[in-house]
């Protein structure tokens, strides 16, 4: 969100990545001195004992000396170069328009699907991000938003704000 805005909004307390779940290897092999664990319902596995399992996304990287956890990795479902939304497989854009760079040249997923995903836990720092990002989307991308809220969180209190 932050990376959109173009300037730190508020305190974070992790980095989150995206990647096609394809790809993970790739982030995993480049950071081979690291743990992978698996987190889904108050449970964590080791990632070599659940990584088929397509349920379980999210995905952390533990360092092994001190058990500290330094990245989320979302392991996402994709078709080639299309994203597909884990929470309504309906919901699909091309990487190309899913991966915006910001002003440091840095690629961040765009803003109407991480609230969209956010939408779910609506805590205040969730409603925070709202409210800052909604007055920047143009009406395109707000659009957009309020129809994908409709379908994965109908009747969210954002909907009466799109």
């Amino acid at each position: 969100m932050d990376l959109f805005i173009g300037h730190t909004s508020r305190k974070h307390d992790d980095i989150e990545i995206t990647v096609p779940r394809a790809a993970f290897g790739e982030v995993a092999a480049a950071l081979p001195e690291y743990e992978w664990d698996v987190v889904g319902g108050g449970m964590v596995w080791s990632y070599a004992d659940v990584a088929d399992q397509p349920e379980l996304h999210q995905t952390w990287l533990r360092d092994i000396s001190t058990g500290s956890y330094h990245l989320d990795v979302f392991r996402e479902p994709h078709a080639g170069d299309q994203w597909i939304c884990r929470r309504d497989p309906s919901i699909t854009l091309p990487y190309a328009e899913l991966i915006e760079i910001g002003d440091a040249g840095i690629p961040y997923v765009i803003p109407e699907v991480t609230l969209l995903f956010k939408a779910k836990a609506h805590r205040p720092k969730d409603n925070s991000d709202f409210a800052r990002v909604i007055p920047l989307l143009p009406d395109h991308r707000i659009t957009r938003l309020a129809e994908w809220l409709g379908r994965v969180h109908p009747g969210h209190e954002w909907l009466a704000a799109l």
